[in-house]
């Protein structure tokens, strides 16, 4: 599979979800942790995603969900695929999926600095053999990534799943980790959040707020990842 799939998480406004759209985006993430700036309800995301052309998809980004709580999100938003970024295990991950009848994604939190090379992702994938990818982020306290880096030269050469990449992405380095981690892998999709956000007059991120420019420019800059490994 030569094209880097696409997802832009984090979306709380209309404008931004047709700027996604519009950019060429395969998936938009609603983050439904309470405790995170990005927080939209799960009403709230049904709003927004109804707004969603074929073949665009919504994805609930859910942190330690009950069974009942996965299922009553999905209610309200047909078609999603579920993300599990909390310390879900694989039995808990595959009851709440089998509930909603709905495909999931697993986080794999990168360890960052030196316990890095001790996280073992061909054992964490043989964990979550359902999971219809792995979605990579950088550990950090709480949940999510935090717009942070994790060492990707660490993964190993060769595993046998379906990746997201995530974690600190933007326009500027996104080339870079399609360039290493593609051929690693069965498949690779890349997540970006804060790397797309807006930011105020001070320079301050503008969290769940969306700047449709740098969202085209990491559109561009996937694209053209994808042109320079096809040889073309």
């Amino acid at each position: 599979m030569t094209r880097t799939r696409i997802k832009i998480c984090g979306l709380t406004r209309e404008s931004d979800l047709d700027a996604a759209v519009a950019a060429g985006a395969d998936a938009i993430g609603f983050v439904l942790y309470a405790k995170s700036p990005r927080c939209v309800s799960p009403a709230r995301a049904g709003e927004l995603a109804r707004r969603l052309p074929a073949f665009v998809t919504p994805v609930l980004l859910c942190v330690n969900f009950s069974v009942a709580e996965v299922t009553a999100a999905c209610a309200l938003v047909p078609g999603a695929t579920l993300q599990f970024h909390g310390d879900e295990t694989a039995a808990q991950c595959e009851a709440a999926a089998r509930a909603a009848s709905r495909p999931y994604l697993r986080a794999a939190r990168i360890p960052l600095g030196a316990e890095a090379p001790q996280f073992d992702l061909i054992e964490y994938a043989q964990r979550f053999p359902n999971a219809q990818a792995l979605l990579l982020d950088a550990h950090v306290e709480g949940y999510g990534g935090g717009g942070k880096v994790f060492n990707w030269s660490l993964l190993p050469p060769s595993v046998n799943a379906h990746l997201v990449l995530s974690g600190g992405l933007d326009s500027a380095n996104v080339g870079d980790g399609i360039a290493q981690i593609r051929p690693r892998c069965k498949s690779l999709a890349v997540d970006v959040s804060s790397g797309v956000e807006a930011v105020d007059a001070s320079g301050n991120p503008r969290r769940g707020i969306k700047d449709p420019k740098k969202i085209n420019q990491f559109v561009a800059a996937v694209r053209a990842a994808d042109q320079r490994l096809a040889g073309t």
